[in-house]
């Protein structure tokens, strides 16, 4: 029966492999947190004589390579000389080309922020006088193309070599101690380190152009390379690395010393000494990836990055443990079958793993999300929904592999009572025997060397059918216990468990690249309805947009006046208010335009605060006319802030 069903075994993993290529597909570059928080000449500004120099100071330490920013004058042809440098903290400045003729220049900047990510934005100012732009949106996006996918592929391939080789450990380690003498046990964790090992060397290659030009032609360009050693991403996959030495020295004692120490005491103190050793090494691996993506930026990364720490590890024990578990069920050799007494302690061992998921990923949902309807309103909390609903499939599938397990028990306690039985029956009939030959008269036996060559040529020939039948047992053995009901649905239900973990793993992959969905719900549905967009009778432009920062008193509305709202200079006017309409004077506003139909953006305005609950600026340079895509970021404590966001036709 096994081998009526391997076909379509074999299918039904090549399917979830193919889901999770889609997935990884459709994963697109995330925004990150790192935004323009000042530059030089600041945004809408017309200077009477060309500056010398572009400075941009950023909320965060960036990373930069040679065409990072970009300075295009009226006609959209560059003017920048050098390559960027940081002049001081996180302000980084380009030089200009002399004699600089009058108009609105666009300054444009492709950095990489503090959780890995790509960033983009634009702003203008002028030279004596505002004018048209034409900006060619030629460059190519950040993280995209063919680099962007071998990168996301890159990721998949980490976790996954993670997951086997800490949840392969633990199997072995917490479940079956056995198993670290099995053959195909030992080639699954080794397979896992190789295949961490390799991503890990991949993204290294690859992170410079992933973040900088997208060729490929640039994955082995040395100075690339050099670039990103000095970034906080670049010294966690160094990191990665060097704790996956000591990694390799860990399954060396456990799969060589370990498997040939005899059972006693110094046995078991090497299995204590290996558990917090690969304990201390799971955690550095883990928080290699903690320290330098989502977790590390944003709300409270204090809290975050050990609860992603935790994450990880939960994940690794559960998925990869049952990784593990299937392996043994299907490779282990017949003379050392997996115990169900090992199937059990791994079920206890998948339960605490789930409990740590679903406390770790309840709040891991607060932080990126905050809100309800951001589960269905943006592709982050579309892509959460989706793994929970994986997550609850692979607790149902064990839940009926626990039953197997149940089951599979009692057969072995029933089957060990027969066993038991029929020794007894044995020894009491040898004991017959032996007494029966010691009362036979003794035979006249010859004495002569012939009896003796006899006497030889016996046993050799029954040394012989003794491994015969021993080869016979073993295969009878293999026979019966595949044959068992009990364990051949165990291994189906496992099976099918191993398929949707290999989906929930790419899902996973795919959430770490998607912009986190606490600023995403408002600004999907004002792009939905541009028509809530008003106009005054003057030509003044008036929005409305309410916000939920998600924190305690985080709730309110913003409204912009732009007037005349014609491209060219504007007078701009920022109220906030609470729910209540009482003027509510929050710490920070920030307001950006957007001209995504000419990749015009996002040019950053920092209003001046004149009173309660009252921004406004002077000069605000739109350089042509169009559907702009109006963005307010509203903060109402050092961690609570949201971005709203609709659109408004201009000019």
């Amino acid at each position: 029966m096994i081998r009526t069903i391997a076909p379509r075994l074999r299918v039904l993993l090549l399917l979830c492999l193919a889901v999770s290529g889609a997935l990884l597909a459709g994963a697109g570059p995330a925004s990150a947190h790192a935004a323009l928080t000042g530059s030089d000449p600041v945004q809408g500004a017309v200077a009477d004589r060309a500056p010398t120099q572009v400075s941009l100071t950023f909320s965060e330490q960036v990373a930069m390579n040679d065409d990072s920013v970009r300075v295009l004058d009226p006609g959209g042809k560059p003017v920048q000389t050098g390559s960027p440098a940081n002049v001081s903290g996180t302000t980084y400045a380009v030089q200009l080309k002399s004699g600089l003729a009058k108009g609105t220049y666009t300054v444009t900047y492709q950095v990489v922020s503090a959780d890995s990510h790509p960033v983009a934005g634009a702003y203008t100012f002028s030279v004596g006088a505002p004018s048209q732009t034409v900006v060619p949106g030629t460059r190519p996006v950040a993280g995209g193309g063919a680099v962007g996918a071998l990168y996301a592929f890159g990721r998949y391939v980490s976790y996954a070599g993670f997951t086997v080789l800490v949840g392969g450990a633990a199997f072995v380690l917490a479940c079956w101690r056995r198993g670290a003498g099995v053959r195909a046990l030992q080639r699954l964790v080794v397979g896992g380190w190789i295949a961490l090992t390799a991503a890990t060397l991949w993204l290294l290659l690859l992170r410079g152009s992933y973040t900088t030009s997208g060729r490929f032609a640039d994955v082995f360009d040395l100075g690339l390379l050099g670039e990103v050693l000095q970034t906080k991403t670049g010294a966690a996959l160094v990191s990665r690395l060097l704790l996956l030495a000591a990694a390799a020295l860990f399954v060396a004692v456990l799969f060589g010393t370990y498997t040939r120490r005899e059972e006693g005491t110094e046995k078991r103190d090497l299995a204590f000494g290996l558990a917090v050793g690969g304990v201390v090494v799971a955690a550095g691996l883990a928080t290699s990836w903690a320290m330098a993506e989502h977790a590390s930026t944003g709300l409270q990364p204090g809290i975050a990055m050990p609860v992603d720490v935790v994450h990880l590890l939960a994940v690794a024990a559960w998925l990869g443990g049952l990784t593990a578990l299937l392996t043994s069920l299907y490779r282990a050799p017949a003379e050392t079958p997996v115990e169900s007494a090992a199937v059990r302690r791994f079920s206890r061992l998948a339960f605490g793993s789930v409990l740590a998921l679903v406390a770790t990923g309840v709040y891991q949902s607060w932080r990126q999300l905050g809100s309800w309807s951001a589960f269905t309103e943006t592709r982050y909390g579309q892509l959460l929904l989706v793994k929970i609903a994986l997550v609850a499939g692979l607790v149902a599938l064990a839940a009926v592999s626990r039953r197997w397990t149940g089951r599979l028990t009692d057969r072995a306690a029933d089957t060990g009572k027969a066993k038991k039985a029929r020794t007894r029956k044995e020894k009491v009939q040898a004991r017959r025997e032996e007494v029966a030959a010691a009362k036979a008269p003794a035979g006249t036996g010859g004495g002569t060397g012939a009896g003796h060559g006899s006497d030889a040529g016996d046993s050799r020939r029954a040394a012989q059918l003794a491994r015969q039948r021993a080869a016979v047992d073993a295969a009878r053995q293999k026979r019966l216990r595949d044959a068992d009901p009990h364990r051949f649905g165990l291994r189906r239900s496992v099976l099918a468990e191993a398929g949707v973990a290999v989906v929930l793993l790419a899902v996973t992959t795919a959430l770490t690249q998607t912009e986190p969905g606490r600023t995403e719900q408002e600004a999907k549905a004002a792009t939905a309805a541009p028509a809530d967009s008003g106009r005054a009778s003057s030509g003044a432009l008036t929005l409305d947009m309410p916000f939920d920062t998600g924190g305690t008193d985080g709730k309110g509305v913003v409204s912009i006046d732009l007037d005349p709202a014609r491209a060219g200079s504007n007078e701009m006017h920022v109220y906030v208010q609470r729910p209540n309409g009482r003027a509510f004077d929050v710490p920070e506003v920030k307001i950006s335009f957007t001209l995504e139909a000419k990749k015009i953006g996002p040019l950053t305005i920092d209003p001046d605060h004149i009173t309660t609950g009252h921004w406004s600026a002077n000069g605000v340079q739109l350089p042509m006319a169009g559907d702009w895509k109006v963005a307010v970021t509203v903060r109402t404590s050092d961690i609570d802030q949201v971005t709203v966001s609709k659109n408004a036709q201009i000019g």
